[in-house]
């Protein structure tokens, strides 16, 4: 039992964190609508979510927290590694920039209902079980 919530636990906490760095990565893209040459960029969260999942139960734990880049065990840069998407824009700008600020937003928004998701059905999943610890 404790195995089984321990699992479902870190996958909500895995996707959540996911979530909120995402959401970092595309108010980036929003920030820099005017810069010139600027790339906007994503990840494709289902696959990242996988290999996230992936690696803490291989590792039976979240990984090594570190404060220095030198420190061991830190394979790979930044949070989404090699899944960092550069995207390919529908109409390209003449200064070089990639941001379609319409695509943006819908992206931001749609992330948004879905941290928002998460963080009900996490809250109701730790509502019923103290419920059920309650009844007992």
């Amino acid at each position: 039992m404790i195995n089984k919530l321990d699992k479902e636990l870190n996958f909500h906490h895995q996707a959540l964190s996911l979530r909120a760095a995402r959401q970092e990565l595309l108010s980036g893209n929003v920030a820099n609508a005017d810069t010139p040459h600027f790339k906007a960029k994503d990840i494709h969260f289902a696959n990242v979510l996988q290999e996230r999942l992936a690696q803490t139960s291989v590792a039976g734990n979240t990984g090594l927290s570190t404060t220095s880049p030198s420190h061991i065990g830190n394979q790979k840069l930044g949070l989404f590694g090699d899944n960092l998407l550069y995207r390919v824009p529908l109409q390209p700008s003449v200064d070089g920039n990639t941001v379609d600020m319409d695509s943006e937003r819908t992206r931001f928004a749609d992330n948004a209902i879905k941290y928002d998701a998460s963080i009900t059905f996490v809250s109701n999943e730790f509502r019923n079980i103290a419920l059920a610890m309650q009844e007992r």
